[in-house]
């Protein structure tokens, strides 16, 4: 049990990685606090923790919302007094536009959930870590997030300023106990595709034309090993490290 008597939140964890992520950390012993938009699959993620003998609660959340957020972390200590772990997983894809044909409505929806939101929640994480001894923060990012030529021009800034936000933090507050890490996924079979649609024509070519090159498609399970790793105390002394988890994708 690598994270017996640890209650970690997990944004986006209704589905996808996030949902391999809180399942995970829950097998591992775990309280998990599950937030997500989508209430439907909330309730059937924390029936399918609890049926398996887990703890997990759960709360609707946006993230672009400072109340939400909020609401979130309280949660967590209602339920459980106290957290460790913030995994903040919660992100959509652009439509692959290119900076040309990019609408300003993408832009700032892509920044609000992608960079803004895990701003907000680690900014409240970092004021309780270092209050209480120390913490843990993952943020899942994406090979977008270390090159060019993956996604679209919001999805890319996304990733990247998220990026960068991570190890800023992961510097700034090392010496207060707290570690900040970055999964850098590749293409995962998840149902991120969702939030893309009316994709742009020569964005798309453009972009598509590395998808061959991926080995293979990643399974979330295999990203939540990442997760667990991360969240204990085996990778003590690993901070400010962002993992490309795409099957060698990024070298290409």
């Amino acid at each position: 049990m690598k994270l017996a008597n640890k209650t970690a939140i997990i944004t986006g964890g209704a589905s996808g990685i996030g949902r391999a992520i809180a399942e995970t950390f829950a097998q591992n012993g775990a309280n998990v606090v599950i937030a997500d938009i989508n209430r439907d699959r909330l309730e059937e993620v924390v029936a399918a923790i609890t049926a398996s003998g887990g703890s997990a609660a759960s709360i609707v959340t946006d993230v672009t919302s400072s109340s939400d957020n909020e609401a979130m972390f309280n949660l967590a200590l209602e339920k459980f007094g106290s957290y460790d772990i913030l995994v903040c997983n919660a992100g959509i894809m652009d439509h692959f536009a290119p900076v040309g044909t990019l609408s300003d409505e993408m832009w700032q929806k892509l920044l609000a959930i992608n960079t803004t939101g895990p701003m907000m929640q680690m900014r409240t994480a970092v004021n309780y870590f270092a209050a209480h001894g120390g913490g843990n923060i993952i943020v899942t990012g994406s090979v977008a997030g270390l090159g060019a030529g993956r996604s679209g021009a919001a999805y890319t800034a996304s990733k990247h300023a998220v990026v960068g936000l991570a190890l800023n933090t992961a510097f700034a507050y090392a010496k207060k106990g707290i570690r900040v890490n970055v999964i850098a996924p590749g293409g995962v079979a998840t149902n991120i595709a969702e939030s893309m649609q009316q994709l742009d024509p020569e964005g798309s070519q453009l972009f598509n034309i590395g998808a061959p090159l991926m080995p293979r498609l990643g399974e979330p399970t295999e990203l939540a090993a990442v997760a667990l790793f991360l969240a204990s105390d085996e990778a003590s002394f690993v901070n400010g490290a962002v993992i490309p988890v795409d099957g060698g994708w990024n070298t290409y």
